[in-house]
């Protein structure tokens, strides 16, 4: 298991009021999609965070920009829309405007039924202790799938992105295209932390 220490996130630099994540170390960079992400799983998780007023707003004025923002996030094989309330305080709808709580509701439920799975955090302390939590579950199943690849590429003596040997399959892709990406230098090097 990977320390959460050694996790670093990503903070997207639009982001206003960015959460608190400790105990994992975090910078900031500008991404296009979403507002967190962790270094080494940018292509695995994104999490969107919306307080309960950037909510409303993407259910009623700004919902054609939102939905946009969805089609990005279902790029990515985990997507979370992380919210900053509960599902009582959105049916008490106590907010100004003109969306009423239903609207909001079965938003959120749309959104779900395409795929974009939705957390409730009730303040925005226990938001960054979700997101904490979330982003280092993510970076510890991966390096957990690394490793038993890694393992198993060791038992079978496969070659480890150090291209195709006659007779033995290339654990990075098509032979032809792995012996393109290697001989042109393009993957920059080995993998594994084996030296180039």
């Amino acid at each position: 298991m990977i320390e959460p220490e050694r996790v670093t996130a990503i903070i997207d630099s639009r982001e206003q009021k960015p959460l608190q994540l400790s105990p994992l170390a975090s910078e900031v960079a500008t991404l296009t999609t979403g507002d967190y992400t962790a270094r080494g799983c940018e292509e695995l998780i994104r999490i969107e965070r919306k307080s309960l007023p950037d909510l409303v707003a993407c259910v009623g004025r700004d919902r054609s920009r939102f939905e946009r923002e969805v089609d990005r996030l279902m790029a990515y094989p985990v997507r979370i829309l992380l919210v900053e309330s509960t599902w009582a305080a959105i049916e008490m709808g106590q907010w100004r405007g003109k969306v009423k709580p239903n609207e909001v509701i079965r938003s959120l439920l749309g959104w779900q039924a395409r795929g974009l799975s939705v957390h409730m955090a009730s303040n925005h302390n226990r938001a960054g202790k979700h997101v904490a939590k979330l982003l280092h579950s993510v970076v510890d199943r991966e390096w957990q799938r690394l490793v038993v690849m890694s393992e198993s590429v060791l038992e079978k003596g496969v070659g480890v992105c150090s291209g195709p040997s006659e007779g033995r399959p290339s654990l990075c892709g098509e032979t032809s295209r792995r012996k393109a990406t290697t001989q042109s230098g393009a993957d920059g090097g080995k993998f594994f932390g084996e030296s180039k």
